[in-house]
Parts: C-alpha cells; sequence; structure tokens
C-alpha cells in the first residue's frame, strides 16, 4: 500500500526518502524526479517533460538522464550534464541540491536578492547567462557567499535560512504596501 501522505511534505520526502533511493540504486523513478521538478517550480512539469520527447518511454529518459548524473565522478560534471541537456541553473541545482545535498544548493532568485544587498552586486541574477565553465565558477562563488552570508555551515541550512529572510522582507515590504493596492486617504 502506497503511503500517500509522504507527498504532503514533500521537501520531507525529497530529501529523505528521494535522495536515498537516489544513491542506493543509482537513478530516479519519473515520479521521484518530478517530484524535485514540481516542488522546484510546479510551472515548469510540461516544458521539462517535453526534454524527453525522444525518447518513447519516458521512464526511460529519466533512467538515461539521473543514471548518467550517478556515474559522474565531479560536481561540475554532474551538472554540466543538466545544463548541456538544457536545464536553466535553477532547476539543475535544485534537482542535484536533492540527490546531493552535501555539495549543491538551489541557485534562487530570493537568495541573489539577499547577495545583492549584501554585497552590492547583482552578479548572481546574471550567472545563468554564461558559458558554462564561468557559469560554474560562478555557481561555486554563489555557493560559498551563501554560506558566508547565512553564517551556516551546510547548504541546506544556509537554503533555509537566506530563503526565509527574503521572504520575510517581501511580506513586510508587502504588508507596508498593502500588497500594491491603491489605498484611498481622506
Amino acid at each position: 500500500m502506497i503511503d500517500y501522505s509522504k507527498y504532503s511534505d514533500l521537501e520531507s520526502y525529497l530529501f529523505n526518502e528521494v535522495a536515498s533511493n537516489f544513491q542506493n540504486r543509482g537513478y530516479l523513478t519519473t515520479e521521484e524526479f518530478f517530484c524535485i521538478i514540481i516542488w522546484k517550480a510546479n510551472r515548469a512539469k510540461s516544458k521539462i517533460a517535453r526534454k524527453f520527447n525522444d525518447y518513447k518511454d519516458i521512464n526511460k529518459g529519466i533512467i538515461n538522464l539521473t543514471s548518467t548524473i550517478y556515474n559522474k565522478d565531479s560536481n561540475k560534471e554532474k551538472m554540466r550534464v543538466l545544463i548541456e541537456k538544457g536545464y536553466y541553473l535553477p532547476m539543475a541545482s535544485a534537482i542535484l541540491s536533492v540527490l546531493y545535498p552535501n555539495d549543491f544548493y538551489i541557485y534562487d532568485f530570493r537568495v541573489c536578492d539577499i547577495l545583492k544587498e549584501e554585497y552590492k552586486t547583482d552578479k548572481y541574477h546574471r550567472v545563468k547567462n554564461w558559458i558554462f565553465e564561468r557559469l560554474w565558477n560562478g555557481y561555486e562563488e554563489y555557493l560559498q557567499k551563501t554560506l558566508d552570508v547565512s553564517r551556516k555551515d551546510n547548504y541546506r541550512s544556509a537554503d533555509k535560512y537566506l530563503w526565509g529572510k527574503s521572504f520575510s522582507q517581501q511580506l513586510e515590504k508587502d504588508i507596508k504596501n498593502r500588497f500594491g493596492e491603491k489605498t484611498n486617504t481622506i
């Protein structure tokens, strides 16, 4: 019997069960792969599914992709697999952060905003447009900066902290601006 309650806390399911399954078997199932996609950006699932149109069986395509990642020796080459298959850095890093949480961190616009504020640069907002070598170097710098700014000792904790900080700051602004509504003053 399937325990459907695992989907109610998708993040825990991904970072516990899916990550463990991947490490044990060397690939993801289609369901596991799309749980990562939906967790990162639900709106992207059909676009990501089209990346497997060359395969008669989407399951074989996902096993091929994820086993290729599994068999790469370096983090850089794991990332290269996804980038060269047309995944943008935010999605590629989300996939890899689930599969290798000690080595990867999600490239996220909220965290870029925090880094922009901290370092007075929008450099990290431009990483997605770089050729792979520059993208990788920029991503490694991004990883280090997130640990530095968050003062956390691992990527998962840094991600949660910085995402939460950005969310809180945005909420404060939205409340102050009444969520963008025009107000009548008397």
